[in-house]
């Protein structure tokens, strides 16, 4: 086993959301030596997808940003309005180290965001909705920062997606007048040279 790999079966094994953010301190600094070997494809689908529903003005959260892999690219491609949040400090730092965001913030999907209500025009959240990370009960809180007519845009591995709430969750937030889906992809090649294949998969909703 790889030591990539084992690194993320030990981050994927957290019992809690402090021993979670704990884990993604101490790998921080090797994350992305890690994945990127590997042609780490998560970010590239969801940008895709987020450039045709909002302009390079849009004020954008990136959720669960992680090293800021997702800034840097959206930074490339003319956005400039960006904020981070992610449940790791160690991760924030190392993001804040590619200068692409405007400002950084500790919080928790899943928990209450400090963040005014109708505040953002999109989130992005790569990789962040997924087994031992944030769960489905997310959605309201960024539902509830996003104005309305704006976008929530999220990949979820389409095996979990199966096997997990999510799969009632998504049509129940759209029955209640929360959100629209407006874009599904199909499932791609996360780590396309890792073992076993990782599939993951772009939503986006806007928010209603």
């Amino acid at each position: 086993m790889s030591k990539k790999t084992d690194n993320v079966h030990w981050v994927y094994s957290s019992k809690n959301n402090q021993e979670l953010a704990e884990r993604y301190d101490v790998w921080a600094k090797e994350y992305e030596q890690d994945l990127l070997p590997e042609n780490y494809t998560g970010p590239e689908p969801a940008i895709e997808v987020l450039v045709k529903y909002l302009s390079k003005e849009a004020k954008i959260l990136d959720a669960g940003a992680g090293t800021g892999l997702v800034g840097q690219l959206l930074h490339q491609r003319g956005y400039g309005n960006l904020e981070a949040m992610d449940i790791s400090a160690g991760m924030l730092e190392e993001a804040r180290k590619k200068n692409v965001y405007i400002a950084l913030h500790q919080g928790i999907l899943g928990e209450p965001l400090a963040f005014a209500t109708d505040t953002f025009d999109g989130i992005i959240s790569v990789g962040t909705f997924t087994l031992g990370h944030a769960p489905s009960s997310g959605f309201d809180e960024l539902i509830r920062i996003t104005k309305p007519g704006g976008y929530i845009i999220f990949t979820i591995r389409p095996d979990y997606y199966q096997n997990s709430d999510f799969k009632e969750k998504q049509p129940a937030l759209e029955a209640a007048g929360k959100w629209t889906l407006v874009e599904k992809g199909e499932p791609f090649l996360n780590l396309p040279e890792a073992e076993p294949d990782i599939y993951l998969q772009v939503w986006a909703y806007k928010v209603c």
